[in-house]
Protein backbone atom coordinates (compact mmCIF):
# COMPACT_ATOMS: atom_id res chain seq x y z
CA UNK A 1 0.00 0.00 0.00
CA UNK A 2 2.94 2.30 0.65
CA UNK A 3 4.03 2.03 -3.01
CA UNK A 4 0.55 3.01 -4.23
CA UNK A 5 0.76 6.25 -2.25
CA UNK A 6 4.30 6.93 -3.43
CA UNK A 7 3.33 6.40 -7.06
CA UNK A 8 0.19 8.51 -6.80
CA UNK A 9 2.01 11.41 -5.12
CA UNK A 10 4.98 11.33 -7.49
CA UNK A 11 2.79 11.30 -10.61
CA UNK A 12 0.60 14.03 -9.14
CA UNK A 13 3.65 16.22 -8.55
CA UNK A 14 5.23 15.67 -11.97
CA UNK A 15 2.77 14.78 -14.73
CA UNK A 16 -0.29 16.65 -13.50
CA UNK A 17 1.22 20.18 -13.38
CA UNK A 18 3.12 19.67 -16.64
CA UNK A 19 0.05 18.32 -18.41
CA UNK A 20 -2.16 21.13 -17.14
CA UNK A 21 0.35 23.79 -18.16
CA UNK A 22 0.76 22.36 -21.65
CA UNK A 23 -2.98 21.84 -22.14
CA UNK A 24 -3.57 25.47 -21.12
CA UNK A 25 -0.90 26.53 -23.66
CA UNK A 26 1.36 27.99 -20.95
CA UNK A 27 4.89 27.46 -22.25
CA UNK A 28 7.85 29.86 -22.17
CA UNK A 29 8.48 31.54 -25.53
CA UNK A 30 12.01 30.22 -25.83
CA UNK A 31 10.70 26.64 -25.75
CA UNK A 32 7.93 27.11 -28.33
CA UNK A 33 10.23 26.52 -31.29
CA UNK A 34 11.38 23.19 -29.87
CA UNK A 35 8.08 21.77 -28.73
CA UNK A 36 5.60 19.90 -30.85
CA UNK A 37 1.92 20.79 -30.72
CA UNK A 38 1.72 22.05 -27.17
CA UNK A 39 -1.95 21.41 -26.39
CA UNK A 40 -1.93 17.92 -27.90
CA UNK A 41 1.11 17.00 -25.81
CA UNK A 42 -0.58 18.42 -22.70
CA UNK A 43 -3.71 16.36 -23.23
CA UNK A 44 -1.54 13.31 -23.88
CA UNK A 45 0.26 13.82 -20.57
CA UNK A 46 -3.06 14.19 -18.77
CA UNK A 47 -4.26 10.93 -20.30
CA UNK A 48 -1.06 9.24 -19.15
CA UNK A 49 -1.50 10.72 -15.67
CA UNK A 50 -5.05 9.35 -15.45
CA UNK A 51 -3.61 5.84 -15.23
CA UNK A 52 -2.10 6.61 -11.81
CA UNK A 53 -5.34 7.43 -9.94
CA UNK A 54 -7.28 4.75 -11.81
CA UNK A 55 -4.75 2.18 -10.68
CA UNK A 56 -4.06 3.41 -7.14
CA UNK A 57 -7.40 4.62 -5.77
CA UNK A 58 -9.30 1.29 -6.00
CA UNK A 59 -6.40 -0.51 -4.36
CA UNK A 60 -6.17 2.06 -1.57
CA UNK A 61 -9.93 1.84 -1.03
CA UNK A 62 -9.70 -1.97 -0.77
CA UNK A 63 -12.13 -2.45 -3.65
CA UNK A 64 -13.00 -5.88 -4.97
CA UNK A 65 -10.78 -7.66 -7.44
CA UNK A 66 -13.19 -7.05 -10.33
CA UNK A 67 -13.32 -3.28 -9.73
CA UNK A 68 -9.54 -3.11 -9.40
CA UNK A 69 -9.09 -5.08 -12.61
CA UNK A 70 -11.56 -2.91 -14.58
CA UNK A 71 -9.97 0.32 -13.32
CA UNK A 72 -6.47 -0.92 -14.11
CA UNK A 73 -7.55 -1.92 -17.62
CA UNK A 74 -9.20 1.49 -18.17
CA UNK A 75 -6.05 3.22 -16.93
CA UNK A 76 -3.91 1.17 -19.30
CA UNK A 77 -6.14 2.07 -22.27
CA UNK A 78 -6.03 5.78 -21.36
CA UNK A 79 -2.25 5.68 -20.92
CA UNK A 80 -1.88 4.02 -24.33
CA UNK A 81 -4.16 6.66 -25.90
CA UNK A 82 -2.07 9.42 -24.32
CA UNK A 83 1.11 7.91 -25.70
CA UNK A 84 -0.43 7.75 -29.15
CA UNK A 85 -1.56 11.37 -28.91
CA UNK A 86 1.91 12.57 -27.91
CA UNK A 87 3.50 10.40 -30.59
CA UNK A 88 1.24 11.77 -33.31
CA UNK A 89 1.87 15.36 -32.20
CA UNK A 90 5.64 14.89 -32.19
CA UNK A 91 5.56 13.06 -35.53
CA UNK A 92 3.64 15.89 -37.18
CA UNK A 93 6.19 18.38 -35.84
CA UNK A 94 9.10 16.37 -37.23
CA UNK A 95 7.42 15.89 -40.61
CA UNK A 96 6.90 19.64 -40.96
CA UNK A 97 10.54 20.27 -40.11
CA UNK A 98 11.65 17.83 -42.82
CA UNK A 99 9.20 19.02 -45.51
CA UNK A 100 9.70 22.71 -44.80
CA UNK A 101 7.02 25.35 -44.79
CA UNK A 102 4.12 24.87 -47.14
CA UNK A 103 3.40 27.57 -49.68
CA UNK A 104 0.23 28.16 -51.60
CA UNK A 105 0.41 28.70 -55.33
Amino acid sequence: MKWQWIGLVSFSLTLLPAGLALAADRVPRRLRARLARVRACGWGLLLMYSAAPLNAVPRLAAASFAVTLICSAAGSVLCFAGGLLVGIAVNRRQNRAVDGPRTVG
